[in-house]
């Protein structure tokens, strides 16, 4: 004689079963992923941003996953995008009192590829609207004794970046770092450092690349913070 007491556990479900002779055995199963279906979400956009879609098919792409993908220019106040569109994504442009709406389909869900690209797309596009008419603002804490930054004009670079952040990090030297073209860097404290621009993949990529010069260490809290991050606090192992 046996009894089975189910018990959930996340998206796990536990089952427990007591047989005759008092054993215990369990076994787990996973009950289906709750997808998210942003891909399904319509996706709004002011009158400052104008999206123009290109179907003809790349031949030459600048990577080779970009081949027979359709363009889609995205452009606003702050500057323009140009996203590569895969061949089974559909754009479906439409006005709803007086509102620019984008609806976004593929032409197989069932596909893993299509249905996981259906989303992704949709992020991106959303992401580079927002960019263009909003950007984007990445705060940098500078957490030690003597850390502060400075921009300075570049005069070393040749037709390259024309400025540079140069950084007090404890080292013998200062630490100066390029400043990426389509980024504005400031500093209106010693110990802060502002970046800004209309990719939020090029501007925290260069925020990850400052902060790799004194990642934050959990001992002393001391180093490089992006945005709000923390750490949490380690005490001194005692001899």
């Amino acid at each position: 004689m046996s009894s089975m007491i189910p018990r959930r556990l996340g998206q796990s479900l536990i089952t427990t079963t007591t047989t005759a002779n008092g054993l215990i055995r369990r076994s787990f199963s996973t009950s289906p992923a709750i997808l998210s279906h942003i891909g399904k979400q319509v996706l709004p956009f002011g009158t400052d941003v104008v999206l123009t879609h290109d179907p003809t098919p790349i031949l030459n792409p600048r990577v080779p996953a970009d081949l027979h993908s359709t363009t889609l220019h995205i452009k606003g106040p702050l500057g323009e995008h140009v996203l590569p569109i895969k061949p089974y994504v559909n754009l479906k442009f439409e006005q709803e009192q007086g509102d620019s709406l984008l609806s976004i389909t593929v032409q197989d869900p069932e596909i893993k590829e299509q249905r996981a690209m259906w989303g992704t797309t949709r992020a991106l596009i959303a992401n580079a609207i927002t960019g263009v008419s909003e950007g984007y603002t990445v705060p940098i804490r500078l957490v030690g004794v003597g850390y502060r930054a400075t921009v300075e004009d570049n005069k070393e670079a040749a037709g390259g970046s024309k400025e540079k952040l140069s950084m007090k990090l404890g080292y013998s030297h200062s630490v100066e770092v390029d400043i990426p073209e389509g980024i504005q860097c400031s500093t209106p404290l010693p110990n802060k450092i502002v970046l800004q621009g209309n990719d939020i993949q090029k501007v925290k990529e260069f925020a990850f690349k400052i902060r790799k010069w004194r990642p934050p260490e959990p001992y002393n809290q001391k180093g490089i913070f992006v945005g709000d991050e923390t750490i949490a606090k380690k005490t001194s192992k005692k001899k």
